[in-house]
């Protein structure tokens, strides 16, 4: 039976349209794979060719500017295999127009002419209800005439094999970033507290300039303090909401930063104030680490 059809640009071996099939066995894959390569080497063949590779057979005619590519098991008669492709490119001049193809830049940019392809590969894949029995004859007379040129697998090069290291690496490296649970109360109230004592500690700094005539060295140093605290409140305000690389450690570090900030502030804050700023960082690194991303869903790889 015919398994799958491809149409191809003959001079750069672009897909324009193809048919589908859902046989997952090694051998058709592997013949799948001589195919393709087969494809960027069209140029190189005569207008009719045939390839026999594992149990099935690659059956290709190609005209000035289109290649019509099929895949058919190794029984499959050759004068029905290249009548079905006779078919397919008559019903493809008809359609499309040449200047059009040659136009083409994304694959499969014909892809509607599927259905085409699909309704006529059910009927040669059903020999008693073909109506062609004049083109039949006639391409049988012509096969016998000027037999296809015969194509040797060795003459494509070696055909790398998919290894399960290959697409685990792909999977590994081109996967999206995995999102967070979504935000609960307490992380909610957490994200309100750190906006509170970050606009504290900014409005703190603030006061200092505008109350202070002559600001002393010691006068930077608190300012400096202050929004320093206020840019790591935001910093865990950004890690309760968003994940990024090393989000855990950056949250200790952004949480030990805030108590040494408020250390250094101490003439300028009492206890309860430097234990409440102390205190919402340290509940703030507990949100962070107590969110989690979401589990992979089961296509995730698909």
């Amino acid at each position: 039976m015919v398994i799958s059809a491809t149409i191809y640009r003959w001079r750069d071996g672009l897909p324009l349209s193809a048919s589908t099939d859902f046989d997952p066995s090694p051998n058709l894959q592997n013949c799948k794979k001589t195919a393709k390569i087969l494809s960027k080497k069209l140029n190189q063949f005569p207008d009719r060719c045939t390839a026999k590779i594992d149990g099935y057979c690659i059956y290709f005619i190609s005209s000035p500017t289109v290649t019509y590519l099929t895949l058919c098991h190794h029984d499959y008669p050759a004068v029905l295999a290249f009548c079905f492709l006779d078919e397919l490119q008559k019903e493809f001049i008809t359609t499309y127009d040449p200047e059009k193809v040659e136009k083409a830049v994304r694959p499969f940019s014909f892809i509607e002419f599927d259905n085409s392809i699909q309704k006529t590969k059910q009927r040669y894949n059903n020999p008693r209800t073909l109506s062609t029995r004049m083109n039949l004859s006639a391409m049988s007379q012509e096969v016998k005439l000027r037999p296809p040129h015969h194509i040797h697998p060795a003459d494509l090069g070696p055909i790398v094999p998919d290894t399960p290291q290959q697409h685990n690496h792909v999977h590994k490296h081109n996967g999206p970033r995995r999102r967070l649970m979504p935000i609960g109360w307490l992380g909610f109230l957490s994200l309100v507290l750190n906006i509170l004592c970050g606009a504290l500690n900014l409005a703190r700094g603030i006061h200092i300039i505008n109350d202070v005539d002559n600001v002393s060295d010691y006068d930077n140093y608190a300012i400096a303090n202050f929004w320093i605290a206020c840019g790591l409140c935001f910093i865990q305000c950004y890690l309760l909401l968003f994940n990024m690389v090393w989000r855990n450690i950056a949250a200790f570090l952004s949480c030990f930063g805030v108590f040494l900030c408020n250390l250094q502030l101490m003439e300028l804050r009492n206890m309860y104030q430097i234990a409440f700023h102390v205190a919402v960082s340290v509940f703030a690194v507990s949100q962070i680490m107590l969110r989690k991303t979401r589990e992979k869903p089961p296509d995730y790889n698909v």
